[in-house]
């Protein structure tokens, strides 16, 4: 009984903050003029991750520095994913194009600018490659989930290298990056990743009769020079996997975190 009260107060506490956060984008950036400003839409994104976490009650805790430009390339457990990292810098994301209908996530995405890719055309990573360009031509680093899909975290699964055309073409830098989370009342794989067959509407629910979540997020070194978008793809998968070992390895030593 207290689990599912703490859940209904706190999606009552998500739907007044997605309705506080898209009139602060209506009125502060859309009325203003500013809703072409890929900076500010990034900004807002940040702002607004961490008033999504407060109401998780996620703390988010990383290691190593964070990417200052081009690509940053994480695995990918869950929807939550988007406000752990968005929460910590200003990203523009890159989503399958069916999260733009999703309830609450999808507007939320749009407004903070997610660049949408359709899956099931291949022509369309030409189009979404200009629109990186524009996004990292601005200043703001563009953030992409190589694995293609969620999974329960267990392994990183291969990265796939269609969306690193634009980074070999401009010789961007890319970085890896590695998430996990820490669950002290349920499983991590069950009810924070969302994967397989999962129905969006009960997963948060659920997650949000959590008492508390932990995300720890830890950042690699930016991978630079000439090299072609499948190199690419393996430098930071190995990256990634390599942050995953390093962490628990300063885990078993006491190692603090930054926050």
């Amino acid at each position: 009984m207290l689990k599912t009260f703490r859940a209904a107060f706190r999606l009552g506490c998500v739907l007044l903050l997605f309705l506080a956060a898209f009139l602060d984008f209506t009125f502060r950036l859309w009325l203003c003029g500013k809703a072409r400003s890929i900076p500010a839409r990034a900004l807002w994104l940040k702002f607004w991750s961490r008033q999504f976490l407060r109401v998780l009650h996620l703390k988010v805790q990383f290691e190593g520095s964070l990417p200052t430009r081009g690509i940053l390339a994480s695995n990918h457990l869950s929807y939550v994913d988007i406000l752990v990292l968005g929460s910590l810098h200003p990203l523009v994301f890159v989503s399958k194009s069916e999260v733009a209908s999703w309830p609450v996530i999808g507007p939320l995405t749009r407004c903070a600018g997610t660049l949408y890719i359709v899956r099931r055309e291949k022509s369309d990573v030409i189009r979404l490659g200009d629109e990186m360009t524009r996004v990292v031509n601005a200043g703001v680093v563009v953030s992409l989930f190589l694995e293609g899909t969620s999974s329960d975290g267990a392994q990183v699964l291969p990265f796939r290298s269609s969306l690193l055309a634009a980074a070999e073409e401009h010789h961007w830098p890319v970085t890896g990056a590695w998430i996990r989370y820490a669950l002290s009342d349920g499983s991590v794989a069950d009810e924070v990743c969302y994967w397989r067959d999962m129905t969006f509407g009960p997963h948060l629910f659920n997650l949000l009769s959590k008492k508390n979540i932990e995300a720890v997020v830890s950042f690699g070194t930016p991978l630079t020079g000439h090299m072609d978008r499948k190199e690419m793809a393996r430098e930071l998968h190995a990256q990634v996997c390599g942050l995953r070992d390093a962490h628990f390895a300063r885990q078993e030593i006491g190692e603090p975190l930054a926050y």
